[in-house]
C-alpha cells in the first residue's frame, strides 16, 4: 500500500518510479480518487454540524414558542438527516475505491534498483564456488533421480502432474535438509516458529499477495487460502500491532510446505522438481526499524548465502532490476545456484526489503524510542532455502558416473552418518 499524502505531495515522482516496473502514470486519477473522497467527507462533517446546530435551535423556538420556526427547523433536520446518508455511503465508496486502486499497485523500486523491464536487465554481484568438472556428461535431475527415489509417476497417478513422490535415501535427504536448514538459523539468531498453513484473506492481503495474484494460490472450501510461503504467516504475526523500539528487529524462521499453483507457468519446467504446485521451504521473516533494513536484508542474504556454501554449492547473487521484482519488493537479491545437468544458473533463494509496503497493508507500526507519534516498520522476507530446488543442486552437483550421489558433508551428520546415495 501507498502513503496517499506522498502520492498528492509528489505525484511526478511517484509516476516515474512506477514507469521503472514498466507501468502508466496513475498519479492523477488516484488524487482524483481522493478528492471525491475528501469532499464527499467534508461535506458529510459540515451537514452534521449543521444538524446539530438545528437540533439545539429547535429546542430554542420551542421555548420561545415559535412553532413555524420550530418545524421549519425539524424539516430542515429531516432533509439533512436523508443528505447525512447519502454523503456517507459517497465517502464510503471513495474509501473503497480508493483503496483498491492503491492495493492493486505494486511497491516502488530503491533508488539503487537497476532499471530493466525484465530479468536480462538483472546484475550479477559475485559468484562463489567452482563449478565441478565431470569425466562425464552430467545428467538433470530428473533422469538421475528415480533410480535415487524419485517417483514421479506415482505421484502423478495420486495428485497429477507437478508433484513427486520421494522413497527411501532421497526422502531422508529432504528430511535431512529441512533440519540443516533450521538449526542453522536458529543459530544465527531467527526465532523458530511452527504457523498455520491456511489463513484468512486479510492475511494474504497483507503480504501483498490479493488481490493481484489470487489465481497463483489455492483456496479451500470454507474461503481459506493455503499459504504459497511461511512469509505469509510469519510476516502477519506482527499485524495491527504497535510494537515498541527496543523489540526490533524482531527475526523469525519456519520450515513449512508451500503451496502454489503455477497459473502463470504452463510449459515452464515440467520435469522434475524445479517447479511444483508443493514443496517445503524454510523462510526468514524480520520486522525491522526503516533505519535497520538496509542492513537486515544483507543480513539476510548472508544468511542465505551460508547454506550454500555449507553444502559446496556454486552460485551466483543477483540484484533484480525495476521490472523483474515481485508486487511486494522495493529491493531484492536473487541466489541462482549452479545445475551442471542444465548447464545454468537457477534461481534458488529470493531476499527482498519490502520497506514499509506490507506494514501500511497491515497497519503495523512502532514507536521510536523518546517519541509520542508512531512510524511503519519495514518487513523483509527471504528463501533459507527451497528445499526441493537445493535437493535438485545437490543431485546434479554431487552426481557420479555409476548414478550414485555423494551427500555433502555438512548434511552427512543429519543423514545418521550415510555418506552415499545409491541407485
Amino acid at each position: 500500500m501507498h502513503d496517499i499524502k506522498f502520492i498528492r505531495e509528489n505525484p511526478e515522482a511517484f509516476d516515474a518510479a512506477l514507469a521503472r516496473k514498466g507501468l502508466e502514470p496513475v498519479a492523477a486519477e488516484i488524487i482524483a480518487l481522493d478528492a471525491t473522497r475528501r469532499e464527499a467527507l467534508n461535506e458529510s462533517q459540515a451537514a452534521q454540524a449543521r444538524r446539530n446546530e438545528a437540533s439545539k435551535l429547535i429546542g430554542q423556538a420551542m421555548a420561545q414558542k415559535d412553532a413555524a420556526k420550530a418545524d421549519a427547523l425539524k424539516a430542515e433536520v429531516a432533509e439533512l438527516k436523508t443528505r447525512l446518508a447519502d454523503l456517507e455511503e459517497q465517502a464510503r465508496a471513495g474509501d473503497a475505491a480508493l483503496a483498491e486502486r492503491l492495493a492493486a499497485l505494486p511497491n516502488l523500486p530503491a533508488a539503487d534498483v537497476p532499471d530493466g523491464v525484465d530479468e536480462a536487465g538483472n546484475v550479477e554481484i559475485s559468484r562463489w564456488g567452482d563449478q565441478p568438472q565431470f569425466g562425464f556428461d552430467p545428467k538433470e535431475h530428473a533422469d538421475i533421480g528415480p533410480a535415487l527415489g524419485m517417483d514421479f509417476e506415482t505421484a502423478a497417478k495420486i495428485a497429477g502432474a507437478r508433484f513427486t513422490f520421494l522413497r527411501g535415501g532421497i526422502a531422508r535427504m529432504n528430511r535431512a535438509l529441512g533440519q540443516f536448514m533450521l538449526d542453522a538459523q536458529v543459530a544465527r539468531g531467527y526465532n523458530e516458529c511452527a504457523t498455520p498453513y491456511l489463513v484468512r484473506d486479510e492475511a494474504v492481503f497483507g503480504v501483498g499477495q490479493l488481490p493481484k495474484f489470487a489465481e497463483d494460490l489455492f483456496q479451500t472450501t470454507d474461503g481459506r487460502w493455503l499459504i504459497s510461503t511461511s512469509e505469509v504467516s510469519l510476516t502477519n504475526s506482527v499485524r495491527e500491532q504497535i510494537l515498541t523500539a527496543a523489540e526490533l528487529p524482531i527475526r523469525l524462521t519456519a520450515l513449512t510446505p508451500c503451496f502454489r499453483s503455477e497459473a502463470g507457468s504452463a510449459g515452464r519446467d515440467t520435469r522434475g522438481l524445479i517447479r511444483q504446485h508443493q514443496f517445503e521451504k524454510v523462510e526468514l521473516v524480520t520486522i525491522a526499524a526503516p533505519d535497520q533494513s538496509a542492513a537486515e536484508h544483507e543480513r539476510m542474504c548472508e544468511a542465505s548465502e551460508a547454506i550454500l556454501q555449507a553444502l559446496g554449492l556454486p552460485y551466483r547473487k543477483m540484484l533484480l532490476c525495476a521490472g523483474d521484482m515481485g508486487q511486494a519488493s522495493r529491493k531484492t537479491y536473487d541466489l541462482e545456484v549452479w545445475l551442471p545437468g542444465q548447464n545454468a544458473y537457477r534461481e534458488i533463494a529470493s531476499i527482498s526489503n519490502c520497506g514499509d509496503y506490507q506494514a501500511r497493508r497491515m497497519n503495523t507500526r512502532f514507536r521510536p524510542e523518546g517519541e509520542k507519534g508512531t512510524e511503519f516498520v519495514h518487513t523483509l522476507n527471504g528463501s533459507a532455502l527451497a528445499i526441493g530446488r537445493t535437493l535438485v543442486a545437490i543431485v546434479e552437483n554431487y552426481q557420479q558416473a555409476d548414478g550414485s550421489v555423494r551427500v555433502p558433508d555438512a548434511l552427512v551428520p543429519y543423514m545418521g552418518g550415510v555418506e552415499i546415495l545409491r541407485p
